[in-house]
């Protein structure tokens, strides 16, 4: 495993995933940083810079240079390994693995050699310690970097993960993770598990505001991002990317719930 250690953070410290190939959410991420003084040095990414999107070179390029530390997701994995999809781990023709063919399809088109190249170097956990705690980052799990680990999934879930974690770099208080695509916290032992959410496009809950986590002392609070969706929603549009993720950037809804538990499901 590629492990790469931040050493001490101090400070505030912006934890954010799945930029997702949308620009405009990127740059309103980075603007934010910059209103609140937040240098590079004090963000890190949970991985899928380039996915549902319509501008993949253009988001790569800029969180490339200006995103922080940045953990490799199964995105970057596969579109590096010139893979034949995504490996987001949806099931064989489902709603969503059907949806996911062309955005990706799409972005392995529109990315540079050297783009891939990066994406081939990035990390599989990045470390730091924090206010005298070990905090980890991963993208899904250390067992498969496109598990799905929800709010709702089994203690047991979390444990397993955190265990693998532990088996690699010793005891961890905080476990930062993405993938998922919806952002939470839950207490789990000794260690907190976080889920700082994806920036690049909504956790389906009827709103059009995305998510990511900041670490400020003591506290870690999930904070709303709201950004003018309408430039990335014509990107994706110009792009041939309209099979139902262009709308969820306004409505707040995916397209699929298959890939949700029932717990999670706004038709359940």
């Amino acid at each position: 495993m590629n492990v790469r250690d931040l050493g001490t953070l101090e400070g505030t410290v912006v934890l954010y995933g799945g930029p997702y190939s949308n620009l405009q959410a990127s740059l309103a991420l980075l603007s934010y940083c910059a209103d609140n003084h937040i240098p590079a040095s004090q963000r890190i990414c949970t991985g899928d810079i380039v996915a549902y999107g319509g501008e993949p070179k253009a988001t790569w390029s800029l969180m490339r240079t200006t995103g922080g530390a940045i953990v490799a997701g199964n995105c970057e994995r596969n579109l590096a390994e010139d893979a034949e999809d995504c490996g987001c781990g949806f099931g064989a023709d489902t709603i969503c693995d059907l949806l996911s063919r062309a955005w990706y399809a799409f972005a392995q088109r529109e990315l540079p050699a050297e783009a891939k190249a990066w994406m081939a170097g990035l990390p599989d956990m990045i470390t730091f310690t924090y206010d005298g705690k070990r905090c980890a980052v991963i993208h899904g799990g250390v067992s498969d970097i496109s598990r799905f680990i929800w709010p709702s999934s089994d203690e047991s879930v979390f444990a397993e993960e955190i265990a693998l974690i532990e088996a690699e770099i010793g005891a961890v208080d905080i476990v930062f993770a993405g993938h998922c695509g919806i952002a939470f916290q839950r207490q789990i032992g000794k260690t907190l598990w976080v889920n700082a959410g994806a920036i690049g496009l909504p956790p389906h809950d009827g709103r059009p505001e995305t998510r990511f986590a900041v670490m400020e002392g003591e506290t870690i609070m999930i904070e709303r991002l709201s950004y003018n969706a309408r430039p990335a929603i014509s990107a994706m549009t110009r792009a041939g990317l309209t099979q139902g993720y262009h709308e969820t950037l306004s409505t707040g809804i995916w397209p699929s719930e298959d890939v949700l538990p029932d717990a999670l499901r706004r038709s359940a």
